[in-house]
């Protein structure tokens, strides 16, 4: 740390902490050729916090542990873009083309601002609309050719209160997905991952999901399999 920040008060569950000064925390790139770049969100609102919740420097870095080179050749999906910070940071290390899904328009204004300050609009695009929507209308018509990386990080209340749509929000990405894709959820301990196609894997090269727990995060990592 380039220097001490003064203690600050609490954030609302779910949001980034400010700056002493007031400012959100810088938000960068880890890997691959756009490491350290920049990536700007929205300002903080007048109670401190933000309309995303932008994912933690340690858990990003955890999740791109796990997917280690298997981000190269891929499509990355966001269906809950926030930043765009999981689709332009697997861009960075490697991934050919991105789709990130943001129903908020100022938010998603900021998505495109961070696409065109790493220049890749030309293997970017941006949608302003609900993910949930976007599975049922345009998924069945989603070409490429390529495999999919797939990022699922909403806010942590909807695999509670949207508990049923998620589910099948999941299941559908992992029915879809072509063989070699990867899926990436991130929850936190209240959703169980074991009712999903695949089941939770025991041991170490097995098939199913690759679940992992960074307080208070849960991510699990599944690779579909050829039918």
């Amino acid at each position: 740390m380039p220097r001490r920040r003064p203690k600050t008060k609490p954030s609302p569950a779910g949001k980034k902490p400010a700056d002493g000064d007031g400012t959100p925390e810088p938000l960068r790139i880890i890997g691959g050729r756009y490491r350290g770049s920049k990536l700007s969100y929205e300002p903080l609102t007048h109670d401190g916090a933000t309309v995303t919740r932008p994912m933690k420097h340690r858990v990003r870095e955890a999740i791109f542990n796990l997917i280690g080179m298997r981000a190269e050749g891929k499509h990355a999906i966001d269906l809950f873009a926030g930043t765009g910070a999981l689709a332009l940071e697997a861009l960075s290390r490697g991934a050919k083309r991105a789709t990130l899904i943001e129903r908020h328009i100022p938010t998603a204004e900021i998505v495109r601002a961070n696409v065109e300050a790493l220049g890749v609009e030309e293997v970017c695009e941006v949608k302003t609309t609900n993910a949930f929507l976007w599975i049922k209308r345009d998924l069945p018509a989603f070409a490429t050719e390529l495999p999919w990386l797939v990022f699922v990080s909403p806010p942590y209340s909807f695999f509670v209160e949207r508990h049923d749509e998620m589910l099948g929000m999941i299941n559908t990405l992992a029915d879809a997905a072509p063989a070699g894709s990867l899926l990436v959820v991130e929850s936190d301990e209240r959703f169980d991952f074991a009712p999903l196609p695949g089941g939770v894997r025991l041991e170490r090269g097995d098939p199913g999901w690759d679940v992992r727990t960074y307080a208070p995060a849960v991510v699990g990592v599944l690779e579909v399999e050829p039918a």
